[in-house]
């Protein structure tokens, strides 16, 4: 493999982060949330105006999600229930509750998606295709269609998060084995490999046919690289492209101590959103985004200190959020139920940080992001708060809930999926 080069590609210009926050008369990156209400079935905190019920309870571990035309909703599981990693739930007598569970497939993952009359599902190395029925019931539980097959899996950042364009192209993360491709994984002083050879088969996004059977890496294309691991995408079919979340690097503080103290760490490196088109290069592992100083970091194992820049012709972030709360939903809103702010708007599920510690824990929210003509429009925001049920947090288990992945249904309700306890949440706009 030659020497790695970031590659040209259309600079997009990063929102502000900081400096677009709401001020609530705190410093720590924390968005306003003043208008957030407490509900009291759910425990949530949603604006005004909205109502939150559980639909569904211990699923196991749920991660992504999706809702047929006919309101059926398929989530993915990443350990089996009863042998099984897809459940099926319906709401058979319309009270607002599953009442019908049914589970198939016998694989873990996180993947789902639907596209026509095919519900599409992704373990940890393929992806699997079956036939729906008008009723967007699947016709063939048993003997599904493998149409991508031999991912890498090193059992870190292993999930392979899906979805589909309206060109009939699959779009496959294949996240990065690594922290930040050291010759000896998150270990210190281990120097930084050049170039990094995990890109060949990882840290980016696959493309392959969404119609043909048994494709491996040689019949894909790297679509995207440089993201060390994307567990939230969605199309925008507004701007008819591609939008990642990525999670960004760990480890600054405990690799790095004469550069970074525990508090920047717990911040650091931004969590990015960024759309990318074919070719593009986000950077990782030579840089990061350091949302404090607006900038593309050198990452310490290639040289950097923390100020060095670097990255000149990878890709900015079109939005960048605080450090270590895990975006693994991205939802574009399409729908007609909640109110015009939030139309063509993305709403992104933080699973909830690790790697902050001595600092609070943060994420365990879905927040909210304007968008106008493909591009964001206005500050984020935090949209549904309270999922772990307590801010005091020190570690990622003790939060009651974990949001995971995120679903609109055929009214234009959203759908929150929690892999921590299985709970499936309904989010509706009743008005004020």
């Amino acid at each position: 493999m030659k020497k790695t080069m970031f590659r040209a590609c259309a600079l997009v210009v990063a929102v502000s982060v900081f400096s677009g926050f709401r001020d609530n008369g705190k410093n720590d990156g924390t968005p306003g949330s003043e208008q957030l209400v407490m509900q009291k079935e759910t425990g949530l905190k949603i604006p005004t105006g909205f109502d939150a019920t559980v639909v569904a309870e211990n699923l196991g571990t749920a991660r992504h999600l999706v809702v047929t035309p006919k309101g059926k909703i398929y989530v993915k599981l990443a350990k089996l229930k009863d042998g099984k990693g897809i459940a099926m739930l319906e709401d058979t007598n319309g009270d607002g509750k599953v009442d019908q569970q049914k589970f198939f497939g016998d694989f873990v993952g996180t993947g789902i998606t639907i596209k026509g009359n095919y519900l599409y599902a992704s373990s940890n190395e393929e992806v699997f295709r079956y036939t729906l029925n008008a009723n967007g019931e699947v016709t063939n539980p048993d003997k599904p269609e493998k149409i991508v097959t031999g991912l890498i899996n090193r059992h870190q950042h292993e999930s392979k998060s899906i979805v589909l364009d309206n060109n009939g192209n699959l779009y496959v993360n294949i996240g990065a084995y690594s922290n930040a491709c050291q010759e000896k994984d998150r270990t210190k002083g281990s120097k930084g490999m050049t170039p990094c050879p995990i890109l060949d088969s990882a840290g980016g996004i696959w493309q392959f046919k969404a119609s043909v059977l048994n494709q491996t890496y040689g019949n894909g294309v790297r679509y995207a690289t440089g993201l060390r691991n994307v567990v939230g995408l969605d199309w925008n079919t507004a701007s008819n492209e591609l939008f990642v979340m990525q999670h960004g690097r760990d480890q600054l503080f405990q690799l790095y101590p004469d550069m970074y103290d525990a508090k920047k760490s717990a911040e650091l490196p931004a969590e990015t959103m960024y759309a990318v088109k074919k070719g593009d290069d986000c950077g990782w592992p030579y840089v990061y985004y350091d949302q404090f100083q607006k900038k593309k970091i050198l990452a310490p194992e290639y040289g950097g200190d923390g100020k060095k820049t670097g990255g000149e012709k990878a890709l900015d972030p079109v939005v960048a959020f605080p450090g270590h709360m895990a975006p693994n939903g991205l939802l574009f809103y399409t729908g007609s139920m909640f109110p015009a702010k939030y139309e063509n708007g993305a709403f992104i599920a933080f699973h909830g940080s690790w790697n902050r510690a001595p600092e609070k824990q943060k994420g365990y929210f879905v927040a909210f992001v304007p968008f106008k003509n493909g591009k964001p429009s206005g500050e984020w925001e935090i949209f549904a708060d309270n999922f772990a049920g307590t801010e005091d947090l020190q570690s990622p288990g003790q939060a009651q809930h974990r949001p995971c992945g995120l679903a609109q249904g055929p009214d234009g309700a959203l759908y929150v999926s929690d892999d921590a306890k299985g709970t499936i949440y309904k989010i509706t706009y009743k008005g004020k």
